[in-house]
Parts: C-alpha cells; sequence; structure tokens
C-alpha cells in the first residue's frame, strides 16, 4: 500500500495529459494559423504555468531529499537522472512552441511524446519509490513549493487541474483550504475558468 496520498500528483498529471489533446487538436487546425491562435490561447498559458510550478518544485524539493535518502543505491539515484534529464528535455521543446519556426504540429507531438511517457514513468517508477524514503513532512514541504510557485495564479490552475477530475479528487484538493478560498472556489473561481475559451475554439 502507498505510504502517501497521491491523489493531487495524479490530478496534476491527467490534466496535462488532458490538454496535450486539446494541443494536438488546435496544432492540426486548418482554419487558422495554430501559431497564432496558441500565442493568444489562455489554456497554453495555464499548461506551461502549471507544468513550470510542478517541474520546479519536484526539481527543488523531492529530487535532492530522494537522492540523500537514497546514497549508495545507484540504480534509483539513477531513475532520479533520469527524472531530471526528461524535465530538462520538455522546456526547450515549450520554448521552440513559443518562439520557433519548426512545424507547430511536429513540435506538438514532440512534447506529447516526451510529457506523457515522463508522466507514466514517474507514476510507474518514482512514485513507489517516493513511498519508500520521502517523509510526511518532505512531502509537504513539496506541496508548500508548489503552492508557492502557482501564487497567485492558484484561483485560475486550481480549476483548470480539477477540470473533469473526480468529486472525490475536487474534495480532496479543497479540503485544505480555508473556507473563504472554498467558498471563493464555487463562486468565482470555477465559474471564471469554465467561461474562458481556453483554445480561441470557433
Amino acid at each position: 500500500m502507498p505510504n502517501h496520498d497521491w491523489t493531487l500528483m495524479y490530478a496534476m498529471h491527467n490534466a496535462l495529459r488532458r490538454e496535450l489533446e486539446h494541443l494536438a487538436k488546435l496544432a492540426a487546425r486548418e482554419d487558422d494559423d495554430p501559431r497564432r491562435i496558441l500565442a493568444g490561447a489562455p489554456g497554453w498559458e495555464l499548461f506551461t504555468k502549471a507544468l513550470h510550478a510542478h517541474h520546479t518544485a519536484e526539481d527543488e524539493t523531492l529530487w535532492p531529499v530522494m537522492r540523500d535518502a537514497l546514497a549508495g543505491r545507484p540504480d534509483d539515484l539513477a531513475l532520479l537522472d533520469a527524472m531530471e534529464a526528461e524535465h530538462a528535455a520538455i522546456d526547450p521543446v515549450i520554448e521552440a512552441i513559443d518562439t520557433g519556426n519548426e512545424p507547430l504540429g511536429d513540435l506538438v507531438g514532440a512534447l506529447t511524446e516526451g510529457l506523457t511517457a515522463h508522466l507514466r514513468h514517474e507514476e510507474d517508477k518514482a512514485l513507489p519509490l517516493m513511498d519508500e524514503v520521502v517523509t510526511a513532512e518532505q512531502l509537504a514541504r513539496f506541496g508548500q513549493a508548489h503552492a508557492t510557485k502557482i501564487g497567485p495564479d492558484a484561483s485560475r490552475i486550481l480549476p483548470w487541474m480539477l477540470d473533469g477530475a473526480a468529486p472525490a479528487t475536487v474534495a480532496a484538493a479543497l479540503a485544505p483550504l480555508p473556507p473563504p478560498a472554498r467558498a471563493a472556489f464555487e463562486n468565482e473561481w470555477r465559474p471564471a475558468y469554465e467561461a474562458l475559451n481556453r483554445w480561441n475554439t470557433p
């Protein structure tokens, strides 16, 4: 049995997977310039902000404490090397989508392949290792770092992350919030998110 509750980790991963599907549909559009659409799409902004916060929080607060705990275990340390390398490989693809001249469809394909493989690798191999060596306090620090990096965008990223999530996942995500924030989520944050045309669809 897992030592930790990974509900929110899976919620973030599933939100990223969901948005990759939207990106693929946008890149395949022929009625307008997909890159121009993407440049002004709230969905792309939310996706990149959430992904950057998630990966940076892992890089800064999870992998270092795991390296300390796994000293002398070269196979497990190699897994952490792979996690960091997979993160690093994703960043240039996102930059190329924002600024490059390569075909958008090729870049979105590369992003989808790289990120999907990374999420599956993390879930299959890294999460069980975290269950073994990461303490509850260390995981709480990761959650705090994650929240700090999202910062003032929490009112936008939280409903984005929970879009389509099961009621139990929504309840788990909202449980740590003070009552005024939970009320704001229901009455302000989620309605504002639902009103967005995330991918500038006709």
